[in-house]
């Protein structure tokens, strides 16, 4: 695995070193030993899938608050996505900075995301397929989010004509509302 660190401190792109030959290919995603190496948490504790059969799908960005964050490891195993994570952590020098990537089946790049990031994609083509893996279960009394066209973030997401959101998303809060800011132990 190749490893590259993100202008997040904290968050990783993570390339698989695929070993072929006439069968197909090999590659390990996970490895706590070289997880380790980097100061990453590979203890995954829970694993969860998200399809999407529509193009223009947006999920997002959510979290999960103290003391239930969650780190992530995110790929897609089938499609491909605009995959975004967004800096939440109150004390950090990139607060409110994003970063993106597109993930897909064909060049098998993962994003590790740790904890005090706010995470969601764009599906860029139909039957795309998301696969996390977390260290923390969900708790859904924890689980947050941020609006995904919060201008105080500012993402650049492609123009997709007829973007698929759930409502639950369509109603996230901004950054700076004060919902957002007491979960993160945020005095604003």
């Amino acid at each position: 695995m190749k490893f590259t660190p993100t202008p997040l401190a904290g968050a990783w792109l993570i390339d698989l070193e695929p070993h072929t030959d006439e069968r197909g290919l090999f590659a390990r995603s996970v490895c706590h030993e070289e997880f380790s190496r980097h100061g990453l948490n590979a203890a995954f504790v829970q694993q969860s899938v998200s399809w999407n059969p529509v193009a223009g799908t947006l999920r997002g960005l959510h979290f999960q608050v103290p003391p239930f964050g969650e780190d992530k490891l995110v790929r897609v195993t089938r499609g491909s996505v605009f995959d975004v994570i967004a800096d939440i952590r109150p004390d950090s020098a990139t607060f409110g900075h994003w970063f993106s990537v597109e993930l897909s089946a064909d060049n098998r790049r993962q994003i590790y995301i740790p904890k005090g990031f706010a995470h969601g994609f764009l599906s860029l083509e139909p039957d795309s397929e998301v696969f996390y893996q977390m260290t923390t279960p969900y708790q859904p009394g924890s689980a947050l989010g941020i609006r995904w066209d919060d201008p105080a973030l500012g993402i650049a997401w492609p123009t997709i004509a007829n973007l698929v959101i759930g409502d639950n998303d369509r109603k996230l809060p901004l950054l700076a509302s004060a919902t957002v800011a007491a979960a993160l132990g945020k005095n604003r």
